[in-house]
């Protein structure tokens, strides 16, 4: 059995990841409160740009604190191919259940399924992650744990969106933000408890990328992109804003003409 380390960086890992995780979430329910604001193509955008946010917050998160993951005995890859997959996937699945709960008929259910998609997401990047490990020896799940971990995600996001779609207010925006940032984070840690790995000790070289090779530039850059976009969507007028500000604008036309 090769022992494992899932904080072989100390507590920069798991840290660092949950911001990632409660970066992105924020980032992204906020677009998706913004995209119920608007509607046509503006909608589409910004639930597009709610996928990206949760989808590659979530992504930066399972890679961070993968970059503490070691095991003794063996180097650790990363199949690059997969790797990426995993990526487009989490991106691809959050959307599947952001853009149900965007455009569904009633919150309520728009909120089971777009939770339930986005959970499936979380849960289907971390895994395909998880298979785009290569070390000398075979990885083994704990199925009771692995059902967990998708239960957890499941639950969570469902929570988020619950927080954020139906319950309204500033102060629950950061509530859901840290509550999906706990889930993804909890679920991570679950799904790695959920393996073991049997050692087959050799020293052939390993196919794929080190960590710092691949993942630290990519986390790295998701991680820029996501608190640019949170700059961005912080700064933009939110729909209702503009509109009575343009609004206001007119009748002061009008009354100077007028007067």
């Amino acid at each position: 059995m090769g022992h494992m380390d899932h904080f072989s960086a100390g507590w920069v890992t798991p840290v660092l990841s949950y911001l990632m995780a409660c970066v992105g979430s924020a980032l992204g329910l906020r677009c998706t409160v913004r995209a119920l604001e608007s509607d046509g193509a503006s909608r589409r955008n910004w639930l597009l740009l709610a996928s990206i946010a949760i989808g590659s917050g979530i992504w930066t998160m399972h890679f961070i604190a993968m970059m503490g993951f070691s095991v003794d005995g063996t180097p650790i890859r990363y199949d690059v191919p997969l790797t990426a997959l995993s990526l487009l996937m989490s991106v691809g699945v959050v959307a599947a259940g952001v853009f149900t709960a965007g455009y569904g008929r009633s919150r309520v259910t728009s909120v089971a399924l777009g939770g339930l998609g986005t959970g499936l997401g979380v849960a289907a990047m971390h895994y395909t992650g998880m298979a785009a490990l290569n070390l000398h020896g075979t990885v083994h799940y704990d199925p009771a744990l692995v059902v967990a971990s998708v239960v957890i995600a499941v639950v969570a996001a469902t929570a988020a969106l619950t927080l954020t779609l139906i319950v309204r207010g500033p102060v629950l925006a950061t509530v859901a933000a840290l509550v999906m940032g706990i889930a993804v984070s909890s679920m991570h840690y679950t799904a790695m408890y959920a393996v073991s790995i049997s050692l087959a000790p050799s020293s052939a070289a390993l196919s794929g990328a080190t960590a710092t090779e691949f993942i630290f530039p990519l986390a790295v850059v998701l991680g820029s992109f996501l608190f640019l976009a949170s700059a961005y969507v912080a700064l933009s007028p939110t729909g209702k804003r503009h509109e009575s500000a343009a609004a206001a604008e007119l009748l002061r036309q009008v009354e100077l003409s007028t007067a």
